[in-house]
């Protein structure tokens, strides 16, 4: 009841005109992980930072992997535009399950690692993790839950991806012996 609560609250209190043309496009820039990709691709290029580059399109990867083609089916937690139809959405009405918010993950795993990249970039990429994840909850398409759990997975899924690496690199090392 309490995810509720806080969606209505959002609905009740932040409403404007002016966020309801804002959020729909912070939201977009989180759809299928874009500027986080982008980012990723970016680092990829640039020699400074190469290695984060990698890591963060790994993690990526791993965020879809873990909340789009596992947890989702898995869960089949339905999201609140579809538990209240009638409600008027901003943008298209999803056809996936909610938890976990996959916007939310990319987004706060994508900052753990431009963070250790360089924590300048950090702090701007936490102002827009929060933005999309609050975007997901003002545009009434997941409930607050969805968004703290994707924020502790988030967080802990560049960790994730460098200990599958690790245990990784001694089969693709013997591999490349061969």
């Amino acid at each position: 009841m309490t995810d509720e609560r806080i969606l209505a609250f959002i609905q009740r209190n932040f409403r404007c005109r002016f966020l309801d043309i804002i959020m729909p496009i912070i939201s977009a820039m989180g759809n299928v992980g874009g500027v986080w990709l982008a980012t990723g691709i970016a680092f990829c290029i640039s020699k400074t930072y190469r290695y984060y580059g990698f890591i963060l399109v790994g993690t990526l990867l791993l965020c879809g992997l873990v909340g789009n083609l596992s947890l989702k089916p898995l869960v089949a937690r339905a999201r609140p535009c579809h538990r209240y139809p009638d409600y008027p959405l901003l943008i298209t009405r999803p056809k996936d399950y909610s938890f976990p918010s996959c916007h939310t993950l990319a987004s706060f795993a994508s900052m753990m690692v431009i963070w250790a990249a360089n924590p300048i970039f950090g702090v701007f990429a936490l102002f827009m993790a929060i933005l999309i994840a609050f975007s997901r909850m003002y545009l009434f398409v997941h409930y607050p839950s969805d968004i703290l759990a994707a924020m502790v997975m988030g967080v802990l899924m560049p960790w994730s991806f460098l200990l599958i690496l690790a245990r990784l690199y001694p089969f693709f090392k013997r591999l490349s012996r061969q």
